[in-house]
């Protein structure tokens, strides 16, 4: 409970900064097109840079401290640009800063709060337990950008940055109460007793884990690909929907707010999916929705685009949410709690270290050619990234895995309700305790 109320707080103010960044560095700064794509860039290359890493500490540490001083962190980073603003002192090059050091902040947290949750819940809840978060953060996505909006509009973008920087620091304040004993990892010696290898060994170790695994490298590699074409497209999102489309940052959150419904839907059915189509067909199907999603953008008319952007948020929220919760899930009922950490690094650097280089693209696409080109392109380059997901064996999933002991698990398939986990080539090493 403490854990999904510093959720909720943080979420609810995540959505203010989210549209009030982007607008100052459009309205206030007035940078170009390039300049724009670069900012959603930099927020994303500390995953490219210290995902892997971050993991392997991770493994080595108690998520819970790793939590609190991530929350604190961005709090202050955030704090800065209502400061500098104040002072008539703010540039893009402070926001690309903030975004940099709180995209950092986020590779530990995020990190430390999937690889957390096992802690907190037995593996057969790990999907309650990520509904449950889910729902929150979807609701936050629903009403959020509506409540931004209106925020930016009377109180201006920095007092609500303002704002998002002290529900941090709540956040934090429920974390520190939470009492539910963690074990302390040895920092010298191994599950096994043994003394640990570097961290460039342990790095490895990750990445051997996700990579030979052929679930966890399908799931990598469409959801990678699914990133790549969708950072492409929303790249100059904001910029295409203040300068050609003419809409406000009213009219934004409350095209933000209803789209996101789809979300809380998906957060509030994700299980039922599983029952009615098993769980394989269930994140194959709502990777493929993805795609319609973003066309919808991309075909939005300039004299009538609310329904159409509405509609788009409805059916991406659905498709996203669903498909998360249960290939996280998944990937969390499979794997080890002391591979938790390098498991869930390994997926991000691979999932979302994809999302810069596609942001990039998406500004040179939108300097060169046109803002609307660089959302077609991603609109028809998505329909990838499903591929990966039907030639790998995700998509004979039935059932979420019955762990047989903390060490390994079982994943059912179609054709062989008992079929072993398949595991990197040091697997004794890695799953065993």
């Amino acid at each position: 409970m403490k854990l999904w109320t510093a959720e909720t707080i943080s979420q609810f103010g995540t959505q203010v900064s989210l549209l009030a960044i982007p607008l100052l560095a459009v309205t206030v700064l007035q940078v170009s097109a390039f300049q724009f794509a670069l900012l959603g860039t930099v927020e994303m290359l500390p995953f490219i840079l210290f995902s892997l890493p971050a993991g392997a500490w991770v493994d080595r540490l108690r998520r819970r401290p790793i939590l609190i001083v991530g929350d604190i962190g961005r709090g202050v980073m955030l704090l800065s640009i209502p400061v500098a603003y104040a002072f008539d002192a703010l540039t893009i090059w402070q926001l690309y800063l903030v975004g940099f050091v709180a995209g950092t902040l986020t590779v530990f947290f995020d990190i430390s709060y999937q690889s957390y949750l096992p802690s907190l819940v037995d593996r057969d809840q790990l999907i309650e337990g990520n509904s449950k978060l889910e729902v929150t953060r979807q609701l936050a996505q629903t009403a959020g950008p509506a409540v931004a909006g209106g925020l930016i509009g009377v109180l201006t973008a920095p007092i609500a940055i303002l704002l998002d920087s002290i529900s941090y620091w709540f956040s934090a304040a429920f974390v520190f109460l939470i009492r539910r004993h963690e074990p302390t990892p040895d920092r010298h010696l191994d599950e096994h007793g043994q003394q640990r290898e570097s961290l460039r060994k342990e790095v490895a170790a990750g990445l051997r884990y996700v990579l030979g695994n052929r679930y966890l490298r399908g799931i990598a590699a469409s959801t990678g690909i699914c990133n790549l074409f969708s950072g492409i497209a929303f790249a100059t999102f904001i910029m295409y929907a203040v300068l050609e489309l003419g809409l406000s940052a009213a009219e934004l959150g409350l095209i933000f707010g209803l789209g996101n419904l789809g979300a809380l839907a998906g957060a509030l059915t994700g299980d039922r999916w599983v029952a009615r189509f098993g769980l394989g067909r269930t994140i194959v199907g709502s990777m493929f929705l993805t795609t319609p999603g973003i066309l919808l953008v991309a075909m939005a008319p300039r004299a009538f685009p609310v329904p159409f952007l509405i509609a788009s948020g409805l059916l991406m929220g659905l498709s996203e949410v669903v498909y998360n919760i249960n290939q996280v899930s998944f990937r969390q009922a499979i794997t080890p709690r002391t591979m938790q950490g390098r498991m869930n690094a390994t997926m991000r650097f691979i999932v979302w270290g994809t999302i810069p280089m596609g942001q990039i693209l998406g500004g040179i696409i939108a300097t060169t050619v046109s803002l609307s080109a660089a959302l077609w392109v991603g609109a028809i380059g998505s329909f990838l990234a499903v591929i990966p997901l039907l030639i790998s064996p995700v998509h004979t999933l039935q059932v979420m895995p019955e762990p047989l002991d903390d060490g390994a698990a079982t994943v059912p398939t179609a054709s062989d309700d008992k079929m072993p986990q398949d595991v990197p080539p040091d697997a004794p090493s890695l799953l065993q305790r």
